[in-house]
Parts: C-alpha cells; sequence; structure tokens
C-alpha cells in the first residue's frame, strides 16, 4: 500500500486541561471537508472526554466514529485495545478520511508512536502530526517547566543531578515529541506571559517548532490537518527522557474515582474542588454530579483551582443520578481518604 493510500492519524498530545477535547470538539465541528474518526484516551475509567465528543457529534463525525480506551494508555494495551480500535475504524463505511488521537494528558507521545509501527496496521496508516498544546498560562507559571536558566545552571555546575520533576519530564516529551505547538488559553494570558511560554517552549524543544496562539481551540483545520510528517519514521528526531527505558508514564501519577453525593449547589462543589487545589496538590478533577432540584447533569472539569462547570444535558430516564469524578495528582499526593473527606464530607 503506498503512502498516497495510508489513511493519516493526528496524535493530539498536551497536558491535563490544555484543551484537547475542546480542539477536538472544534475540528469535528469544522472539519475542512474530511470525513473524521476519533480515539479518546482517557486515565481514569469516567468517559468525561468521550462523552463530551458525542455529544459534538455530526454527519462528517458522527457517535460512531468517536471510540473511547479508558482504563490504560494506549502505548500499553496496544495488541489488546488500540489495534483493535484503529482496525474498527477503518472498516466502517464510509471508511474515515483521518483519524485523530487524544491522548490522557499524561501520556508521552513518543511511545504511542511506536505502536504505529506494529505490522498489523503500519502498512495501513500515517501518522500525520503530532500536536502538542500548552496552556499559555500555566507555562509562563512554571507550573510545567523548570526554571529554564537555573536549570542550565545547575546542570553545568554538576552533570550527575537530576534536576527534573515528572511534571516537567511529560511537559519537554510533549514538546520534544511535537510537529506543531499550539499555545491555547491565550485569552486567560497576557501579551508578556503569552511570550514567556513561548520562550520557555523554544528553550525545551529539540528543534524549532511552530507555536500558533488559539483561543477555545479555534484554529483552520488546513494548519493542523494534513502536515504529512511521517511521524512514525522520525522518531530520531523526537527525543524522549525515557529513551531506553521501560519506564511506564503514568507511574508518577494516580488517579482515584469518587462517587459524589447529590450537591447543594454548583458553587458548593467548586469549593471543594478548589480546597483540594490547595490542600492536596491535585492536578485535575473531572467528571459529573447531580444537583438537587436540578434535573440536568453538572459537568465539571478542573485543572488545579480553576475550575469550569456546566449544565451539560438532562440526565436520562434510565440512568441513576449518580455523580462521579475522577481525581488525578502526583502519586506521593494521593491521600484517598483526605480526597474522599473533602468531596463528601
Amino acid at each position: 500500500m503506498s503512502d498516497l493510500t495510508k489513511l493519516p492519524v493526528t496524535v493530539i498530545t498536551g497536558f491535563l486541561g490544555s484543551g484537547k477535547t475542546t480542539l477536538i470538539s472544534q475540528l469535528m465541528q469544522n472539519p475542512g471537508g474530511r470525513r473524521l474518526a476519533v480515539v479518546v484516551n482517557e486515565f481514569g475509567d469516567v468517559g468525561v472526554d468521550g462523552d463530551i465528543l458525542k455529544s459534538c457529534a455530526i454527519p462528517d463525525c458522527p457517535a460512531e466514529n468517536i471510540m473511547e480506551l479508558a482504563n490504560g494508555c494506549i502505548c500499553c494495551t496496544v495488541a489488546d485495545d488500540f489495534i483493535p480500535t484503529i482496525e474498527a475504524l477503518m472498516k466502517l463505511d464510509p471508511r474515515p478520511d483521518h483519524i485523530l488521537i487524544e491522548t490522557s494528558g499524561l501520556a508521552l507521545p513518543k511511545p504511542l508512536l511506536k505502536a504505529f509501527d506494529w505490522p498489523d496496521i503500519r502498512s495501513k496508516i500515517t501518522v500525520d502530526g503530532v500536536i502538542a498544546l500548552a496552556d499559555a498560562e500555566a507555562v509562563a507559571a512554571g507550573r510545567f517547566a523548570p526554571d529554564v536558566a537555573a536549570v542550565d545552571a545547575q546542570r553545568a555546575a554538576d552533570e550527575s543531578i537530576d534536576h527534573e520533576t515528572p511534571l516537567s519530564e511529560v511537559f519537554e516529551d510533549q514538546i520534544s515529541c511535537a510537529d506543531l505547538i499550539l499555545l491555547t488559553k491565550c485569552d486567560l494570558a497576557d501579551a508578556d506571559a503569552r511570550q514567556k511560554a513561548k520562550d520557555i517552549i523554544a528553550a525545551e524543544a529539540p528543534r524549532p517548532i511552530p507555536v500558533i496562539e488559539v483561543t477555545d481551540g479555534a484554529v483552520d483545520p488546513r494548519v493542523v490537518l494534513g502536515l504529512e510528517a511521517a511521524a512514525e519514521d522520525d522518531m530520531d528526531a523526537r527525543p524522549s527522557h525515557h529513551d531506553g527505558h521501560d519506564d511506564h508514564e503514568h507511574d508518577d501519577f494516580e488517579s482515584i474515582v469518587v462517587n459524589l453525593p447529590d450537591q447543594t449547589s454548583p458553587e458548593d462543589l467548586v469549593a471543594k474542588i478548589e480546597r483540594l487545589a490547595k490542600e492536596q496538590n491535585i492536578l485535575r478533577v473531572k467528571g459529573y454530579a447531580a444537583v438537587q432540584g436540578k434535573p440536568m447533569r453538572l459537568l465539571v472539569q478542573a485543572v488545579g483551582a480553576r475550575v469550569r462547570w456546566q449544565f451539560d444535558r438532562p440526565w436520562a430516564p434510565d440512568e441513576a443520578r449518580q455523580g462521579r469524578v475522577v481525581v488525578i495528582a502526583e502519586h506521593d499526593d494521593v491521600n484517598t481518604a483526605a480526597i474522599e473527606q473533602v468531596l463528601i464530607g
């Protein structure tokens, strides 16, 4: 099969809450004439992102073209989950023109690229490009990348010391693997912060990588699709902290699922999540809740103490009004009892 007939796949990576689902929703609404299919890889078993995308389904990307892989990263479930999912999408009639893969926010993209080398699919698909999303405000504030100048100085003084944190390693690996970087949530960052974020990204990148400012995921599909990078053939140009290791990228992080009682109000749940971020160093919270007296389901997504919520749809007649959220933190920061005490009481 020639490259011209290979099905292009775009890998969309980026840290927790950087806007991956929002970008994919926008591409589904404005696919540039392509019939899209989507694979969503969640960390934790509450399928928030897949549910959001299915609610955005349109004829060029119907709900059956959206598949979820939960409870495990794609690269670790290649044979059991990933390849069968890709093959199922390729058998759809009509066949998709392009597949988007949304990775978990904690995923290192390079092991996923290696999955495309599996004989079962290598001859049939090509990685059109890796798009990394970076939250402008968070990067500028140094929450993912270390102080570049300070780290460089420390490394120069003592090459044997590892000054990286798991968070910065994830961020750096995502940047290093990218063909294009979208600087997201630019409406929340001023010009100085956006420039600082770009400087940090440039310092981490192993080669010059284009950076585009984006708000609310709005980007011309011609910019992000059709890159023809054939990333699976370009692995050496995408260095990773984990090259030569079998380390699993999720070992430094842990997620727990908490069943929530009915909430008195959205604001009450937001206050609890803000408290968690402050007291427990929580990275991410996402899921659903039932609010007393409200027929609609409450969707809540948080990055640190920044919480967004909306009533997304009515509870279905055959659906239990049961709230559930996934809480993600660095491994050493997970105190299940303390987290449940805040959320449940």
